[in-house]
């Protein structure tokens, strides 16, 4: 196995420090609609998502989702610490499931449709977990068709804008030495 270069490690890092400020506004702005608009409350969960899609995406490189969610997760949970476990543990989920595409592929293929495959995958996950967790009798039907259904299509958009962002920093020149 190859050492990672200090150079990646900082790109990560970097990274993960910007998506950990957003993800812990995104936390505040969660409980808000957690508590105005339960049902809508999947649409936040995508923001966990855009370090680790923003680091695969520019880096390409094993490892390089979760540490940049895990940094992420520090950095969101230094601004809120009440959810300090939330955001370590879904730092870490976020890059391990947004990375198993392309481990299983051997870090080979880094196809688009790779990463929202993963960012689908990892929703349902997450959906899943919450319906068990909350139990499907204490809401109604429709509740849950869009509390789900929006827990499926936020990792999507998000990973999408992630690779956005990893597109326009590629094309300025950012990640040049380290690809």
């Amino acid at each position: 196995m190859r050492a990672t270069s200090t150079r990646v490690i900082l790109s990560c890092a970097a990274i993960g420090v910007g998506g950990g400020l957003f993800a812990a506004g995104a936390g505040y702005f969660a409980g808000l609609i957690a508590g105005i608009a339960p049902m809508l409350y999947g649409i936040t969960i995508g923001s966990h998502f855009l370090p680790s899609a923003v680091a695969l995406a520019l880096l390409k490189r094993p490892g390089v989702g979760i540490l940049t969610g895990f940094i992420a997760g520090l950095v969101g949970a230094a601004f809120a610490p009440q959810w300090i476990l939330r955001f370590l543990a879904t730092g870490l989920l976020v890059g391990a499931l947004l990375e198993l595409p392309f481990f299983l592929t051997r870090y080979k293929n880094w196809s688009p449709w790779l990463y929202y495959i993963a960012a689908a995958g990892s929703g349902i996950v997450l959906a899943a977990g919450t319906f068990i967790a909350l139990g499907a009798e204490h809401y109604a039907p429709w509740f849950w068709v869009l509390y789900l259904a929006l827990f499926a299509l936020s990792p999507v958009v998000f990973t999408w804008l992630g690779r956005v962002i990893a597109g326009s920093l590629s094309r300025a020149g950012v990640a040049r030495t380290l690809t």
